[in-house]
């Protein structure tokens, strides 16, 4: 199991945590969550089976969860996971 990633987040007034997490090999899946105010808004999982038979798999493991870490940062600034961006969803439904 690989130690995990955590970042705070200041964006449009609040402070959202993001959580990255490996869930070891007899659960080969990495899951990234976003909290606001103590409640999950928004997570992502992704499967790394692929990768554990090869001898980098660590290597290529820790990449994978700091992409991953990553992308859940950059697309909570953008957007993606506030408040307005889920009114104007329900706007044009």
């Amino acid at each position: 199991m690989i130690l995990g990633y955590n970042t705070n987040v200041y964006y449009n007034g609040n402070t959202y945590h993001i959580q990255t997490e490996d869930n070891g090999l007899k659960n080969p899946i990495i899951i990234s969550r976003i909290y606001l105010k103590g409640e999950i808004i928004a997570h992502k999982k992704a499967s790394y089976v692929h990768v554990i038979e090869e001898p980098d798999y660590y290597e290529k493991v820790k990449n994978l969860m700091d992409g991953q870490h990553r992308d859940m940062i950059r697309e909570l600034l953008n957007g993606n996971y506030t408040e307005e961006t889920k009114q104007q969803e329900e706007d044009t439904k």
